[in-house]
């Protein structure tokens, strides 16, 4: 694995540099609450739509989908399917009666309709889980970056949280809102630049219609699947059904997001940032994963490693089953010269059976790299260590190291942290003001607007040190892009199933809603836990769909014993 040159990291540093310099100058000086946590009203829609998406694009997804895209496929883009329909539903309900309240955050309305104990409680549930979410945004970078560049894990969560500190707290929602529209620029050129390289490093006689051909007989391109089995994560109707409440919950609910278009002009502004969001999200996505499917077909015709990780194969090599992971990459390697002949017949039309025989070679490989990870796990245990033997966030970061020339490495490293910050920005910007709005300033006496704007950036602050802690004891998991939407499952179909009630239910009070949605939070965490224990089979997108229906059945059955 290279080492990074003086010119990678100028081009890192500098991006990163000026884009938190930008960020602090141009929104310096914000006097009053409305400036500090609304941008002053001022957003364009394309800045909207800028800073939504960047938000909701993380670190996490340019380094864990090309990953889950090279293992299991373009499938993953099901999961988004529901949002387009999300955006026509907030667009139509949620922006308008934010716009007409003038609120500063989503909980607010909660109290105007219900009462002050449902608002709370709604901004607690949103504080706990994207507090958790917005350490594992700032974990998952720095954890890959720590394998690659050699770092300090720790020193990596530090730096990572402190450059989104200085702008964020400097200058709140519009400075988050200036630096996601540069971010989302480098992001889009960083991801273009990668994917024609790869598509150029390709061996000549292989077109890009030959490589998706390639990828297609190993099972890659299936992007549809119309089952109805649960065994499948990700099904056209997950994403439809349980992808549609989880958005409408993530960007109806979750403050992260509507403070994202509460900055803006107009309703009219809002209301396109979010049509503009809804119709290039699903693209952007799809063609993240087209990126990992190229970085597959790449790996058909060079020599790969067993894992990824280039950590945990060093370690499983200095333990005593380095004979049995050398006899695998050995193997690996025999799979790769035998492929070699097979696809030069399937590209010359010279064996029909020649796709079967692709697809039967890379499951093979597959069992290879399984066989690979139970190595890394029993050797990780022999040692009383924790490493990932899970490669998969770690596929794309190994291509950029290993084929992008000088330069543009950094250039894509700069991408992967600009993911982080601005992802991380939006969320610390949000936990600041709702707890500045919806916990201190509602429970304590009137404060004036320059204590409320000094209050919301010590809240910042604090909530940054404290992403910067959770970030720090954070532990592995499969894959850190299945992991964020899985937190988010386990409290969004809750939130919304109580908007859902303020907004088309009007005979249901306050009292049974609280009631109702403590209870509906203790079962959906049982159900996630049954799920993983496989006591039942129920994927987590579900979870948002289930929790929604359940807090609503609930409180209307409450409600209507109580008025009997």
């Amino acid at each position: 694995m290279q080492i990074l040159s003086w010119i990678d990291w100028t081009v890192l540093l500098v991006t990163l540099l000026v884009i938190v310099a930008y960020g602090t100058w141009q929104t310096r000086g914000s006097k009053n609450v409305s400036d500090y946590l609304r941008g002053g009203n001022t957003s364009k829609w394309w800045t909207i739509g800028l800073s939504v998406m960047a938000t909701q694009a993380s670190a996490i997804t340019f380094l864990s989908t090309p990953g889950q895209a090279f293992h299991d496929g373009m499938g993953f883009v099901q999961f988004y399917f529901g949002l387009p329909i999300a955006m026509i539903v907030i667009c139509m309900v949620f922006i308008p009666l934010y716009y007409r309240l003038k609120v500063y955050t989503a909980y607010e309305f909660l109290e105007n309709r219900f009462d002050l104990k449902t608002r709370t409680l709604a901004a607690i549930l949103f504080l706990i889980q994207r507090g958790l979410a917005a350490g594992i945004t700032i974990f998952a970078p720095a954890i890959i970056l720590s394998v690659v560049l050699g770092w300090d894990l720790l020193t990596l969560n530090i730096i990572i949280g402190l450059l989104v500190i200085i702008y964020t707290v400097s200058g709140g929602t519009r400075a988050v809102n200036v630096t996601q529209k540069h971010q989302m620029v480098v992001i889009f050129i960083g991801m273009l630049v990668a994917f024609f390289i790869i598509v150029n490093k390709l061996p000549q006689d292989i077109s890009f219609t030959k490589a998706l051909e390639i990828a297609g007989a190993s099972g890659k391109m299936e992007v549809l699947d119309f089952s109805f089995n649960l065994n499948n994560r990700y099904t056209v109707w997950s994403g439809i059904i349980g992808g549609t409440f989880l958005m409408l919950s993530y960007f109806g609910t979750d403050q992260s997001q509507v403070q994202r278009y509460l900055s803006g002009k107009s309703v009219k502004e809002m209301q396109l940032g979010l049509i503009f969001n809804g119709l290039l999200k699903v693209p952007m996505q799809f063609f993240i994963l087209l990126v990992g499917v190229m970085v597959f077909v790449f790996y058909q015709f060079n020599e790969s490693p067993v894992n990824f990780n280039p950590t945990a194969t060093q370690m499983v090599l200095n333990s005593e089953y380095a004979e049995d992971f050398k006899t695998l990459q050995a193997e690996q390697e025999q799979i790769f010269n035998d492929k070699q002949k097979i696809i030069a017949s399937f590209v010359n039309d010279e064996n029909p059976n020649a796709s079967n025989y692709i697809a039967m070679a890379n499951e093979a490989n597959e069992e290879l790299r399984n066989e690979a990870i139970l190595l890394i796990d029993k050797a990780a245990e022999q040692q009383e260590i924790k490493i990932e033997s899970n490669d998969k966030d770690y596929v794309f970061i190994h291509f950029i190291l290993n084929n992008l020339p000088r330069g543009l490495i950094g250039l894509l490293l700069a991408v992967i942290l600009s993911a982080a910050m601005s992802s991380t920005a939006s969320e610390l910007n949000a936990l600041g003001s709702t707890t500045a709005i919806d916990l201190y300033k509602r429970n304590t006496s009137e404060k004036t607007e320059e204590h409320m704007v000094t209050a919301s950036k010590w809240f910042t602050f604090a909530w940054g040190i404290m992403a910067i802690g959770v970030a720090c004891v954070a532990d592995l998991a499969e894959n850190l892009i299945q992991l964020v939407n899985i937190i988010g499952s386990i409290f969004y179909g809750n939130v919304l199933g109580i908007f859902l009630l303020a907004f088309f239910f009007k005979f249901a009070k306050g009292h049974a809603v609280f009631v109702s949605a403590l209870i509906t939070q203790g079962i959906v965490i049982g159900l996630f836990f049954m799920n993983e224990y496989e006591v039942i089979n129920l994927p987590f997108l579900w979870l948002n769909f289930v929790g929604c229906i359940i807090v609503i059945a609930l409180a209307c059955l409450l409600q209507t014993l109580v008025k009997k």
